[in-house]
């Protein structure tokens, strides 16, 4: 039951919450969330969104750190909001470490301790599986060109999906197994705007981005959110003031230190297009060409006409508009699963 204080913020989003559920395909998007949920916070939204956007539907998460704490804590949160045997994919060897980020507060292991639940409880982590196991084995179990990929971190995962040979899941290799069963991979990583990058992305410096990136099988779209997007849009101070107590990823900014702080929005934004597609607050900055990274992971986009499957977005709609409506959807998903006496 709802709490009196609680009401006047749920009741300001129905409306939109209706249009939006109105508005949307009715093709299911079946996401499976590459994520690194351990230094920075909007990793969480993207996480409660990729569990309540209409239409979607959530496959599996991999933590690209070895924090245990990151893979508690992203049980814990889709387990809150529906999902809870959805398996979570740690890399080995893992560790309780905990972030060292100086911008924020610490907040992986109280979310873990508070929200404990889902596949891989807190202290459970033997039963999160190795990451490249679970893509392996849950893009043989999906059909055919059904599955998104969304990458919202680093891309170590990904490179060793790539690297894989046949085994008790499938026959195919990584390469045969993308191109039989990925639909599209959509990626927050890079910069696309006419300024020649200096230095590489935070997402694409670490580790293998440049592998996955510049041998991704051309037959499978693949589509970027660059970090010049992101920082056009502020969002989550309303939902942090006007969430469920009881929630996750609301007390997760809290932990952070962004109660009523908006934040920029790389990882959510990138979600909802994976969720919903361009709709009215996207459009592609290019027709064709391809993102080429160098061994550093500074990116450059090239021209190619013979190039048609990548794409790199803009904003269509202001960026006042979407953080408004970011805001909404995320109050949206959080009221829906919350649990208020």
């Amino acid at each position: 039951m709802f709490s009196r204080f609680a009401l006047p913020c749920w009741l300001a989003v129905l409306s939109f919450a209706t249009s939006v559920a109105s508005s949307v395909t009715p093709e299911t998007k079946n996401l499976f969330v590459d994520a690194d949920l351990f230094e920075a916070i909007d990793d969480t939204a993207a996480l409660l969104l990729a569990c309540t956007l209409p239409n979607t539907n959530l496959l599996a998460v991999n933590i690209n750190v070895n924090s245990t704490y990151s893979a508690y804590a992203a049980s814990a949160i889709v387990n809150h909001y529906g999902y809870s045997s959805v398996p979570i994919g740690l890399p080995r060897p893992y560790t309780n470490i905990t972030s060292p980020e100086p911008f924020g507060g610490e907040y992986a292991s109280k979310v873990a301790a508070g929200w404990s639940g889902g596949s891989v409880p807190n202290g459970q982590v033997n039963k999160t599986l190795d990451p490249v196991e679970l893509y392996r084995k849950t893009l043989a179990e999906a059909k055919n060109n059904s599955v998104t990929v969304v990458s919202i971190g680093f891309m170590g995962s990904l490179s060793g999906l790539l690297n894989t040979t046949s085994d008790k899941y499938s026959a195919l290799d990584g390469y045969a197994l993308v191109k039989a069963k990925v639909k599209e991979l959509v990626v927050m990583g890079g910069g696309y705007s006419q300024e020649p990058a200096i230095d590489a992305e935070y997402n694409f410096a670490i580790q293998n981005a440049p592998h996955v990136i510049n041998t991704w099988p051309d037959c499978v779209p693949m589509t970027f959110l660059g970090a010049e997007v992101g920082v056009e849009v502020l969002s989550g101070a309303r939902f942090t003031v006007c969430g469920p107590p009881n929630d996750p990823v609301k007390s997760a900014w809290e932990y952070w230190g962004s109660y009523n702080t908006s934040e920029y929005s790389w990882d959510f934004l990138t979600m909802v297009y994976a969720g919903r597609g361009l709709g009215s607050w996207f459009e592609y900055g290019n027709e064709n060409g391809y993102n080429f990274l160098f061994p550093n992971g500074t990116n450059v986009w090239v021209e190619d006409e013979r190039r048609t499957s990548q794409h790199y977005l803009k904003l269509k709609a202001s960026n006042e508009t979407v953080s408004k409506e970011m805001d909404n959807l995320l109050l949206r998903g959080a009221w829906t699963h919350a649990q208020v006496d």
